[in-house]
């Protein structure tokens, strides 16, 4: 009975502060249905697959008020069709700005395109600046964002016998917004040390870019500029065209670090025809290049055209072509075209 009795308070304190805040639940249901081209540059290999799947970025969640100066979200995935957060987070409203604990997109997340091929890709590892949803302390004082979020440690070449985090990574972004303008300014900073042997380096990576974003009745446009140094450690980058974005760190070695220079451009603009179309276009490319003899550079280029059709409220559909081009031996030339469909609920 006394543990009947426990029950039944520890359910009443939940059910009670569940009815205090208020719960704005949502969700968005997504499939990917694409004929895919993939050839394989060095071998002139040729394969041609159907790909259909439930996108990874699927997701159910709710947005939390408990009162003016406190609020949370959650927000659950699919990736791989497995349940995943994406988003767990508290901010806190202290009057001169918040303060945020918890798992959210860091301040080098921006998205100026709407290309859907991988899951909504947005030319993000073609040029793009994202950097993911990670666990961080932010601040937010109006359009200045600063945040202490997990250092990547990544390298290619010799694999490290072990490595050592002792700060933080950090990242800031501000935006300023001039009527149908808005230009936005950020940076990221990290550095951690790998062991190889007997020997120590210090592996640093850093990214600064510009974006800007412009808005004329039913014209859009944005686009960014970035370059870095070892910016694979803090933002998504896809240089060979494998679709997997984890490219653009340093080569690793018994005796030396060989720290990789990146550049990446993408622009999109679109037109909404009326209520029920919206057309499309967008490019974006990502250039590496190592500190080494040789300069061994590598440059990945993306461009894709879609339709955004909308049949009802949150329910629409999206074709599009598009393709991503390896310049180098071993890279990948890929063409695609398909259909998301998407219903937001």
């Amino acid at each position: 009975m006394k543990k009947l009795m426990v029950m039944v308070a520890a359910l009443a304190m939940i059910t009670s502060s569940a009815y205090a805040a208020d719960w704005n639940f949502y969700g968005s249901a997504r499939i990917s249905t694409f004929y895919v081209n993939t050839d394989t540059i060095s071998t002139t290999t040729e394969k041609d697959n159907y790909e259909q799947a439930l996108q990874g970025n699927a997701r159910i969640g709710a947005k939390v008020k408990v009162s003016d100066e406190l609020t949370g979200r959650f927000e659950y995935g699919a990736a791989g069709g497995n349940a995943n957060i994406r988003l767990l987070y508290g901010e806190w409203n202290f009057g001169a700005g918040s303060f945020l604990v918890g798992q959210d997109y860091a301040p080098l997340n921006w998205f100026y395109s709407d290309q859907v091929f991988d899951g909504d890709a947005d030319l993000l590892p073609y040029g793009g600046v994202y950097s993911g949803r990670v666990g961080q302390l932010k601040l937010t004082f109006g359009g200045f964002q600063v945040a202490l979020v997990p250092a990547g440690v990544s390298t290619t070449g010799v694999a490290a016998t072990s490595t050592e985090v002792k700060i933080p990574g950090i990242e800031a972004a501000y935006v300023l917004n001039l009527d149908n303008f808005a230009l936005k300014f950020g940076g990221g900073y990290q550095t951690y040390e790998a062991q190889v042997g007997a020997r120590t380096f210090d592996i640093d990576s850093y990214v600064v870019a510009l974006g800007a974003q412009a808005n004329f009745g039913a014209f859009y446009a944005g686009g960014n500029v970035y370059t870095g140094q070892n910016a694979g450690n803090l933002i998504s980058i896809d240089v060979d065209g494998g679709r997997t974005w984890n490219d653009g760190v340093a080569v690793l070695s018994a005796t030396q670090v060989v720290d990789n220079e990146v550049w990446g451009a993408m622009i999109a603009a679109g037109y909404k025809v009326n209520d029920m179309f919206n057309i499309e276009a967008g490019y974006g490319y990502v250039k590496t290049e190592l500190d080494n003899a040789a300069n061994t550079e590598n440059q990945v280029d993306s461009y894709y055209l879609n339709t955004t059709v909308t049949l009802a409220p949150g329910v629409f559909f999206v074709p599009e072509i598009g393709r991503i081009d390896g310049d180098e031996a071993n890279d990948f030339e890929v063409t695609y075209y398909g259909v998301k469909w998407q219903i937001n609920f």
